[in-house]
């Protein structure tokens, strides 16, 4: 087993965007060096993760039902293997950078739920829209958080408002 799986890539993202976001935050600032912000911005990189995720699951919905009725076939009655496989499958760096890998995340987890090899079904059209509308509001509430003398409070205020509604 190779040092870089899914599981490392994945521990990967969130140490790497988390620490680079921590790095620059000004902790001297009482309103964003507390650990409320160190929080949410664990919370938005891991949700940025999972939109590109999501965003994956619709422009490869093709690939994740083929993908699905193979697993569905290797894995019946034993679909925790599936998950571990998944998270441990030995990855090249290239891979990391390739949508189908994150792609592959869908057809594990179709094994528990179908709906998700399905491009007709709500799970996939709620979270391919999801993947869709979360990252930038994301990735501007930790810009606010950096940088908060850059970033308009009324506007993050109402873009979290909605985003987490």
């Amino acid at each position: 087993m190779g040092v870089l799986n899914v599981g490392t890539a994945i521990g990967l993202w969130m140490a790497l965007t988390t620490g680079l976001s921590m790095y620059f935050l000004p902790y001297r600032n009482v309103i964003t060096g507390n650990l409320v912000v160190t929080n949410l911005l664990i919370f938005n990189n891991l949700n940025i993760l999972i939109s590109i995720c999501e965003v994956c699951l619709g422009l490869n919905i093709a690939f994740i039902k083929e993908d699905y009725q193979k697993l569905r076939e290797t894995y019946k009655g034993k679909e925790a293997k599936a998950c571990v496989a998944y998270l441990t499958m030995p990855l090249t760096v290239a891979q990391v950078f390739d949508p189908k890998t994150w792609s592959k995340m869908w057809s594990t987890y179709a094994l528990y739920d179908p709906s998700y090899q399905n491009h007709e079904s709500f799970g996939f059209f709620i979270d391919f829209g999801n993947g869709m509308s979360t990252v930038l509001p994301c990735v501007l509430i930790n810009a606010a958080m950096v940088l908060p003398d850059m970033v308009s409070p009324l506007l993050v205020g109402c873009v979290g408002l909605a985003v987490y509604w």
